[in-house]
């Protein structure tokens, strides 16, 4: 009964598998386009299912222009420099309650646990650097992007540990509400990886291999778990299932089960009914057509025009004709001084660069280069003009790489957290947030977060400013009485993102507070003191002559 119960798994998901191929070949067209002229080395990415990709090959030769993908590293840059820069905190946890909020042990407990994240997400065996850029690279060229986010398996330590899945390999899929919550990966392994990773339960072929580095194709399909039983601690009480099919003999060789979906997916741009993103690259792909056409007419018209074309008489008077340096060669004039050669017009090279430049601009504006020339064009502008450019930028980007929060990076940064909690990494929770069920909620704190809510603090400066303005005009303290600088101070440093531990509990402060009260006070009586020392000196006189 287990045997056939294995084998109707492994059917099931190579069916589905074979039908979510199918269904995207329309989507797999566009991608291969996009690769032969963005991302060369990936072009036969789409085509591998089965085969093993050929390493080392040259991929670039039917290329002519370099502009998209010099865009698309720049694009990488940008999405990394305002998302995810990895010199900064950019996200931060805190209670989904705001009045749990004001805990100071809860405060300090969401710092530390943050902390923890940065710390394992960020170790060199993590890997997440380097594989969050190719996601990032992926969504700018096909307009999805797959990072996959597991417990770090090493015999030393415990950590996470990161791998950005290509397009080519993955298949997903959304429930009801629009949210990815099934993927079928189908990868290549080696017999040596397989034999690491399954053993003995691999197919007899696989273990009874000689070449160890033959290769085997494998699924991985993760999906929600219908018959979840709450009552049990294995994969089987966990909401996500997980299977490993070997496609050689149609065999199971791994079961198991996730707590939360392991494959962290994101779409650039989504149309109706569309379950794959679309990229950039896709909305431009003309324009990098054209560009790399112009471009290879452009190569044969400067061509023609360094080493013209000849035209010359049919009476063949300069059959030997020599074209090296400092060739004298009789007979290429007239006796009038007429020349008998000519150069064969090659068409307006200028032009076509004109040509060339247009299309660059409009590549460049889709990989959002050219929003952030414009900080860098016009270095000599005020505080305030860099503020409103900023404003500016953070409301054009915010459609398009705000999505990427929500749905990439959210749902991330709760698997690494599950994946901590799995490996009991992160510190014992605080009794007041385990009686409220845990809950938390993620504030970004990214360059690009910052610049969105930079206009409420500007917006407080703006009016202090004006507040003090009239302060010293009319002499009257009363239009500082409308700000509330207990609630201001706190919020303005979330939002300038300076972290708990620099700044003092409510508690703190009012001692700090008390304490200065009671100071003033008694350096008051001080000052007091010589004038209360003779009027009682007075009064005593006016006594004694009564």
């Amino acid at each position: 009964m287990k045997n056939n119960n294995e084998q109707n798994i492994a059917d099931e998901i190579l069916s589905e598998y074979e039908q979510l191929s199918a269904e995207r070949s329309n989507f797999e067209n566009q991608w291969k386009e996009i690769a032969e002229r963005v991302i060369p080395a990936q072009r036969d990415m789409f085509d591998s299912k089965g085969t093993k990709t050929e390493q080392g090959r040259k991929k670039s030769e039917f290329l002519f222009d370099s502009t998209a993908a010099i865009a698309l590293n720049r694009y990488t840059a940008i999405l990394d420099s305002l998302l995810t820069p990895r010199n900064q905190t950019w996200h931060r946890i805190e209670a989904s309650d705001p009045y749990l909020n004001k805990s100071r042990e809860v405060m300090l407990w969401f710092e530390e646990v943050n902390r923890l994240l940065f710390k394992y997400r960020y170790s060199p065996k993590a890997n997440f650097a380097s594989q969050n850029q190719q996601n990032y690279a992926s969504l700018g060229a096909y307009g999805s992007g797959c990072m996959f986010v597991d417990k770090l398996i090493d015999p030393t330590e415990k950590g996470l540990r990161y791998r950005n899945i290509h397009l080519g390999e993955i298949y997903f899929v959304e429930n009801h509400q629009g949210i990815v919550d099934k993927a079928i990966r189908h990868f290549p392994m080696t017999v040596r990886q397989a034999l690491q990773k399954w053993g003995d339960k691999c197919p007899d072929r696989i273990k009874n291999s000689t070449r160890l580095e033959e290769t085997f194709f494998f699924l991985h399909c993760v999906k929600p778990r219908h018959d979840k039983d709450p009552y049990r601690v294995d994969y089987k009480g966990m909401d996500f299932q997980s299977h490993y099919i070997c496609t050689e003999g149609k065999k199971l060789v791994g079961e198991g089960g996730y707590t939360t979906f392991p494959y962290a997916i994101s779409r650039y741009e989504q149309h109706s009914g569309e379950v794959y993103g679309r990229s950039p690259a896709m909305s431009v792909l003309p324009a990098i057509k054209t560009l790399n056409e112009e471009k290879k007419t452009l190569l044969k018209q400067g061509h023609r025009a360094v080493d013209p074309v000849l035209l010359v008489h049919d009476d063949g008077v300069i059959d030997g004709f020599d074209l090296a340096p400092g060739a004298v060669n009789y007979g290429g004039v007239s006796s009038e001084g007429r020349p008998m050669v000519h150069t064969l017009p090659t068409g307006n090279v200028a032009v076509g660069k004109d040509m060339m430049d247009d299309e660059r601009v409009v590549i460049n504006d889709a990989f959002l280069i050219t929003i952030f020339q414009i900080l860098t064009e016009t270095p000599a502008m005020s505080a305030t003009e860099v503020l409103e450019r900023t404003k500016e930028k953070g409301i054009l980007l915010a459609p398009t790489i705000g999505r990427q929060q929500s749905e990439y990076l959210g749902p991330m940064i709760e698997r690494e957290i599950d994946v901590l909690v799995e490996q009991r990494l992160l510190p014992p929770m605080p009794q007041v947030l385990k009686e409220a069920g845990g809950e938390f909620q993620i504030v970004y704190d990214s360059p690009l977060s910052r610049a969105q809510r930079a206009e409420e603090a500007a917006g407080l400066m703006r009016t202090v400013e004006t507040a003090l303005n009239v302060v010293n005009v009319t002499q009257n303290p009363e239009p500082l009485d409308f700000f509330d600088w207990d609630t201001i101070i706190p919020e303005v440093a979330k939002i300038q993102g300076v972290p708990v531990r620099w700044m003092k509990s409510m508690d703190s402060v009012m001692a700090v507070r008390q304490s200065r009260a009671e100071q003033a006070q008694q350096q008051t009586m001080i000052q007091a003191a010589p004038g209360a020392a003779a009027m009682m000196k007075a009064g005593n006189a006016i006594v004694s002559g009564k």
